[in-house]
């Protein structure tokens, strides 16, 4: 393997022979190859471990391993311990999600401290298949496809062609040493749930399973290629930057085959989910927006403008038409739904009488001299002291959004709602407005 390895760098990752090269070694099958292999080479590597503290002892043994293995081919070792659980308690992420971005984020500071050109991963041709699987599964577009980049902006993944099955002979033939992660016979994950259950299936099937996919990804790159030429070519025509945001001309955009598939090119890097609202600004009126975790694409007579949020963007006030079933905010996605009865509630939930509603409805920031009727109140509060009763601090103060009909307040969006548009047992049309 080692000289299929060295021809493999020669031809396409030349770069590295001449390069700082930080390893992401985790003490597994994987990473160990990779570590003994660019040893073999003289490469420039110094190796870097993440102990998550998940597996207690385990955990601990596995760095250990890696500081002997460190020692054993005199290479220059980082070891960072980190407090997953906390972390990902704390961002509201997935324990897998929480290491992921600790392991990545620490990678990208040591390069950038210690001046490593590149960073070295050992994800091989099985990991790529079972991101494929994954991301077919879970629905998506051309890109998810595609696979796992062999480079991606400084990370370098030189095993890639080869298979775990690889992998493994060759170091049992060297007789190298690995840890194994107990945590990887779970099938609770898809992913190990696919490495054990599905994927060793589909090899019984078809024991060309990975040569016959590494065909389908090199055909499914060249695809995504000239889409991306095309892309280019329409980003020419159709858009130009004027003030800091970008103009899409949408004269041009309705008169392709396909804008819907065009519009997502064009704006995928721009964190938009809403897609369906995307499209239809296409046809919307002016002053009609739709707003990603980070840009807002606001419809203006002939163009989509596309703009970056800050603090006068994401304050904007919004029109909300009688038909409008859902919306795209800076806080989220506000949803529209007519019921016929309350089903459920929730601080995100209000149901409002829609006969007492007069259209388009306004969602904006809230201002001094607000005021509003407190549900199950009598009487009138003006915002700001119904802030002091509960108690808000000034940072939840500025975010708070307000719903309002004809100048008067329905909704004290996720807190509290307007007595005078309840729900009665006289109401004949409920309206659901949910944030999601």
């Amino acid at each position: 393997m080692l000289e299929t390895f060295q021809k493999h760098l020669g031809t396409n990752l030349n770069m590295l022979h001449d390069s700082r090269l930080l390893l992401a070694i985790s003490g597994g099958l994987d990473s160990v190859v990779l570590a003994h292999l660019c040893h073999q080479l003289h490469l420039k590597v110094s190796l870097a471990h993440c102990n998550f503290n998940l597996r207690g002892d385990e955990s601990d043994a596995d760095e250990d391993f890696v500081l002997q293995l460190a020692e054993d081919l005199d290479m220059e070792v980082f070891i960072e311990s980190f407090d997953t659980e906390t972390y990902a308690k704390e961002e509201g992420l997935s324990i897998q999600m929480a290491a992921r971005e600790l392991r990545y984020t620490w990678f990208h500071e040591l390069a950038e401290q210690l001046k490593f050109d590149y960073i070295l991963t050992a994800h091989h041709a099985d990991d790529n298949l079972e991101t494929f699987l994954i991301n077919l599964t879970r629905g998506t577009g051309l890109e998810g496809l595609t696979g796992i980049p062999e480079m991606a902006g400084n990370i370098v993944r030189p095993l890639l062609p080869f298979s775990r099955e690889t992998l493994e002979v060759y170091a049992i033939g060297q007789g190298m040493s690995w840890r194994e992660d107990s945590s990887n016979a779970s099938t609770k994950y898809l992913r190990n749930k696919l490495r054990h259950d599905i994927i060793p299936v589909l090899k019984q099937m078809n024991p060309q399973l990975l040569q016959n996919f590494q065909t389908t990804i090199s055909n499914l790159q060249d695809s995504q290629d000239l889409i991306d030429d095309s892309v280019v070519r329409i980003q020419k025509k159709f858009t130009k930057v004027e003030d800091d945001q970008i103009k899409l001309d949408v004269h041009k955009l309705k008169k392709l085959s396909n804008p819907k598939a065009y519009l997502y090119q064009l704006l995928k890097d721009f964190n938009f989910t809403a897609w369906t609202d995307v499209v239809n600004l296409l046809d919307a009126q002016s002053g009609k927006q739709v707003f990603s975790s980070t840009h807002r694409l606001l419809k203006d007579r002939d163009f989509l403008l596309l703009s970056e949020i800050d603090s006068e963007t994401a304050a904007q006030p919004i029109s909300i038409e009688e038909n409008e079933k859902e919306i795209a905010l800076p806080f989220g996605t506000l949803a529209f739904d007519k019921v016929d009865t309350i089903s459920e509630t929730a601080p995100n939930i209000l149901y409002v009488d829609a006969e007492k509603l007069i259209f388009p409805l306004t969602l904006r920031k809230w201002e001094e001299g607000d005021v509003f009727y407190p549900l199950g109140m009598k009487g009138k509060k003006k915002l700001s002291k119904y802030f002091k009763d509960e108690k808000f601090s000034l940072i939840e103060k500025e975010q708070v959004w307000i719903i309002e009909s004809a100048g008067d307040v329905v909704w004290i969006v996720g807190k509290r709602a307007d007595d005078r548009f309840k729900v009665t047992e006289n109401t004949t049309n409920i309206l659901k407005i949910e944030v999601q």
